[in-house]
């Protein structure tokens, strides 16, 4: 399976370069979908006059979150092919000020999401596509965790998807087969289900909401990894609001929720801020 994987990747990769020969007046787009910056801030003043208070937003921690957003995708689109290889890269760290104690500083976001996905449309209805979907992925981070070595999987998928509408982007449901070699000594087998979408709608011009996410269900492990996931939730909401050319600011929201092998309950990360970012879409080929 391993091998199946690093051979779907490699063909992913390499499709470009065959359809130059034989699909030469196709189309295709760099799509910066978001370079930007995320920020929440909580400020509490005189927390240590308030530390007794029932009123815990009186006492609670002054705490600042800043995350970077990197995500951009190379288009590719010939007839009823669509072919995408698509840069995630986020890094966010968030510092607290308790009034009583020393100031720490956690890095509560870190990925780096390399992909490859080639969709084929079997039927169009009104500009929403629906057919299979091939992909390939890399999945890392930037640092390792205080008590854990840095994520490394390899990832590939095959199922349906529905996409390339003006507000569907991709919904799509599919198996999933993993190698995860994050820990040197516990390289493990995976087997998934996958659904996952991204949308986007124009509320009115110049104010776009968009969202996107996925939710992954494991059914088989090669070995036990307590730190492994049973289940995995990402799910991403916002508001982008044009300032100025292809500038955007507005608030958002972002959720991830996931239940390791070895733990009793689920662990949780809820963030709210406001997102400053730069989209835009450049033709390099129609």
């Amino acid at each position: 399976m391993r091998k199946i994987s690093c051979a779907i990747l490699c063909a992913l990769v390499a499709f470009p370069v065959f359809a130059d020969d034989t699909v030469p007046d196709g189309k295709l787009d760099l799509n910066i979908r978001r370079i930007g910056l995320d920020w929440s801030k909580t400020s509490v003043q005189h927390a240590a006059e308030y530390a007794d208070s029932p009123v815990s937003a009186f006492n609670a921690s002054s705490q600042d979150f800043i995350k970077g957003i990197f995500d951009t995708a190379l288009e590719y689109n010939k007839d009823k092919f669509n072919w995408d290889n698509s840069l995630f890269m986020e890094y966010g760290r968030t510092t607290i000020k308790p009034y009583d104690g020393p100031k720490t500083v956690d890095d509560n976001a870190d990925d780096i999401l390399l992909s490859s996905d080639l969709k084929y449309a079997c039927w169009d209805f009104s500009g929403l596509k629906l057919g299979p979907t091939v992909r390939a992925a890399y999945d890392t981070q930037f640092a390792d965790n205080p008590d854990a070595p840095r994520q490394n999987i390899v990832r590939g998928s095959m199922g349906v998807s529905l996409f390339d509408h003006n507000i569907l982007k991709s919904l799509y449901l599919a198996g999933v087969y993993e190698y995860d070699f994050t820990y040197s000594n516990d390289q493990t087998t995976k087997n998934a289900v996958e659904f996952g979408w991204r949308a986007e709608y124009e509320i009115r011009e110049g104010v776009k909401l968009n969202t996107n996410g996925y939710y992954r269900e494991y059914v088989y492990f090669s070995d036990y990894v307590s730190t492994d996931l049973n289940r995995d939730l990402s799910a991403v909401l916002r508001l982008d609001t044009n300032l100025w050319g292809n500038f955007t600011l507005g608030p958002y929201v972002q959720y991830r929720l996931g239940k390791a092998r070895g733990a009793d309950v689920y662990g949780s990360n809820f963030i709210v801020g406001v997102s400053f970012n730069y989209i835009t879409r450049f033709k390099l080929m129609d």
